[in-house]
């Protein structure tokens, strides 16, 4: 759980540049708030770091009601919230729902944002973001969302979603993010067989053998180096030209080496620490 630093760019557009996480600890109905020591002194470092942006009296979903001031040396503000639904879709809880209305107490436009992590994996980020309807719209029969065509963003709402209240207690609103040329790589291999290849660990006794097999060569490359360099010193600067046309470059030959080495060990040992910690 954590805010969203944003802007409203207009009547129909809010852009999100960065959250703010905060320490929580949640379960499968509520988010509640972790030890209040370690918030204090996570608002006392950024104190140090930037400027004071009061965000008035917000009552958390575990019942802690807390003047939440921001120190944060940035021209954004808070547009909203977010949290995550890990394997179970993207809705509000009534729990939720009644969090997203403390927060549009304070700005009409206010959003929740919901990730569902577990789903994200397949390739295609699962988000939604929501506004609660307010009952005294529905009473009087007023249409709550700013406006209702869909063109361009139509998308079928779950299952879990309707049972929980949307369109009810509160309606969902499009989600549009950026991603960079390497993000977008990476979701695009997620759904690949093979994407966990680079993280397989490969037997120790080959691994050894190889890393034995690497040294002698890096030795022997380096000896080759050693005596290219003394011959070196004794050539003119025409002979230095043609030095190593039709020949073995060691240096060239000896860095290649040294590169492929040094990303076998990092593979091999970011497996390993992977594995120790599953």
């Amino acid at each position: 759980m954590g805010l969203m630093l944003g802007e409203f760019v207009d009547e129909y557009t809010i852009q999100v540049v960065d959250v703010f996480a905060m320490p929580q600890s949640g379960t499968t109905v509520s988010v509640e708030s972790v030890d209040h020591v370690f918030q204090t002194k996570m608002l006392e470092m950024l104190k140090q770091t930037g400027r004071l942006v009061h965000m008035s009296r917000i009552v958390f979903t575990s019942g802690y009601d807390t003047d939440l001031d921001l120190f944060l040396d940035r021209p954004e503000m808070v547009v909203g919230w977010y949290h995550s639904h890990p394997g179970f879709g993207c809705w509000l809880s009534s729990v939720d729902i009644h969090t997203q209305q403390t927060f549009e107490m304070m700005n009409s436009r206010a959003v929740a944002v919901v990730v569902d992590p577990i789903q994200s994996v397949k390739g295609k980020v699962v988000i939604d973001a929501f506004r609660t309807i307010p009952s005294t719209t529905v009473v009087m029969g007023v249409e709550p969302r700013q406006t209702t065509s869909n063109i361009g963003h139509i998308k079928k709402p779950s299952i879990q979603a309707l049972i929980h209240g949307l369109n009810r207690h509160y309606y969902s609103i499009a989600v549009n993010y950026r991603k960079t040329e390497l993000e977008q790589t990476m979701l695009m291999n997620l759904h690949k067989q093979n994407w966990t290849n680079g993280l397989k660990l490969r037997d120790f006794c080959d691994h050894k053998t190889n890393n034995e097999k690497a040294i002698k060569s890096m030795l022997s490359l380096s000896e080759a180096y050693n005596k290219s360099v003394q011959e070196e010193m004794t050539m003119t600067a025409e002979q230095l030209k043609t030095r190593h046309v039709g020949k073995q470059d060691p240096k060239r030959h000896l860095e290649n080496a040294v590169e492929a080495a040094m990303g076998d060990q990092v593979v091999q040992s970011l497996g390993t620490m992977l594995l120790a910690e599953l």
